[in-house]
């Protein structure tokens, strides 16, 4: 049976594993599900349609699942879909999708979720992110699995952050973020391959060689973003798997960017 606190409001019809527990003074809606292992704490509200995995920590004073912060949304019953084993600090908001895309906010598994951070709606974020305290990602963000975006920093409405890329403090990002770099400063700038976080990853140095190549040419050569797409696709040639791979993510983030690359 769940461990909820005598003081918890949680509605009858919400779907809690038995192996939940739920602080003092939270309140969890009808249309929540709750996996096995994960903690809610004190004073948290999960509302809405919002399913939460398994052994996720939940600190106190969250707000998870609430109508997305949209003047156009009209009341449609959207969704907050959230994986497993994430930890979500202190006075987070994470809300709702809406019919502008597909209806659902998600957040992957194993991330790391700092104090105040906000996740608007139809925000998608990837796995072993981190999101330092106070950063806010606006309505339509993407964010790739293992990008780190730094504290303080506001990320604009349909910008994509790409895979292992780190945003430096109090950015001011209005522009995609290509995979693999790191960027920083006002205005926000391209300054390095994130090789840190990469080398922590286990990459490789012949991998590394190839996203440092990526780097030169998208940023250093002068080229148009055509000729650099087409020069980053020849380095597949005469690769190992892991390489192509790393090849084949940078060009795919490149086909889709809208807002054009932070430089």
């Amino acid at each position: 049976m769940a461990k909820i606190h005598s003081t918890a409001i949680v509605d009858p019809k919400a779907q809690i594993d038995a192996d939940v527990e739920i602080g003092p003074y939270a309140v969890i809606g009808p249309e929540v599900r709750i996996g096995a292992g994960t903690r809610i704490g004190p004073h948290t509200v999960v509302e809405g349609r919002t399913t939460i995995g398994r052994d996720n920590r939940i600190f106190q004073f969250a707000s998870i699942g609430a109508m997305p912060q949209d003047m156009s949304h009209g009341g449609e019953v959207t969704e907050l879909v959230i994986g497993d084993r994430n930890t979500i600090r202190e006075f987070c908001t994470f809300n709702t999708g809406t019919f502008k895309e597909q209806g659902v906010t998600r957040v992957g598994s194993d991330n790391w979720v700092m104090a105040y951070v906000h996740v608007a709606h139809d925000v998608v974020v990837g796995n072993h992110c981190v999101l330092a305290n106070n950063a806010t990602l606006a309505g339509h963000v993407h964010v790739g699995d293992w990008a780190t975006v730094g504290g303080l920093t506001g990320v604009h409405q349909f910008v994509h952050i790409g895979a292992h890329a780190m945003i430096g403090f109090q950015g001011h990002v209005a522009q995609d973020v290509a995979p693999y770099m790191t960027v920083d400063g006002n205005p926000l700038a391209v300054r390095a391959v994130n090789l840190t976080g990469l080398r922590r990853r286990g990459f490789s140095n012949d991998r590394i060689g190839t996203i440092r190549q990526m780097h030169k040419l998208l940023f250093r050569d002068g080229l148009t973003l055509e000729q650099s797409v087409q020069d980053i696709e020849a380095l597949k040639d005469g690769q190992g798997p892991d390489t192509v791979a790393d090849v084949q993510l940078m060009l795919d983030f490149l086909a889709t960017a809208k807002r054009g690359l932070v430089r």
